[in-house]
């Protein structure tokens, strides 16, 4: 992928749409994020970024981390090891090339990083949900459905 132009939002369509031709059966989902497990008592995930793509611009990250985890972008929630984020983000990272756009997924996994390097009992998750009609998958996809409403769709 290194011939494709990664400084700019139609390059970056571009790939995107590349890694989607390699994914079989890819449905693009409603909403997509990584999660962090609870560090206190409460029960709710922490979701540094959600990416809700309904009316939106579908996201490179999403597909990027799909292809990362094997996913075809079903209602899911994936455990995420420590590596396949860093394998996420090192993928992704090139996207900086293009300052047009923001790059918040980026930015929520590198703090996701973060906070696994600060706190090794704490777990990560990808969580994919095709349709906010499917049935919740998880504490976490219940957690990142809660965020969906007032999330504005990502770039």
């Amino acid at each position: 992928m290194s011939d494709l132009d990664w400084s700019t939002p139609d390059g970056l369509a571009a790939i995107r749409a590349h890694l989607v031709d390699r994914i079989d059966g890819w449905r693009e989902p409603a909403a997509h994020a990584v999660g962090l497990s609870p560090a206190s008592s409460t029960p709710d995930w922490v979701f540094p970024h959600v990416t809700a793509t309904p009316g939106g611009r579908p996201a490179l990250a999403t597909v990027v981390l799909a292809t990362v985890l094997g996913h075809d972008g079903s209602t899911a929630t994936l455990p995420l090891s420590r590596s396949d984020l860093e394998a996420a983000v090192e993928s992704l990272a090139p996207a900086e090339a293009c300052t047009d756009l923001p790059h918040p997924n980026l930015a929520a996994w590198r703090e996701v990083l973060h906070e696994l390097d600060g706190n090794p009992a704490r777990e990560a998750v990808a969580v994919f949900v095709a349709d906010l009609g499917d049935p919740v998958a998880s504490e976490a996809d219940a957690s990142l459905r809660v965020h969906v409403e007032g999330v504005d769709p990502a770039l």
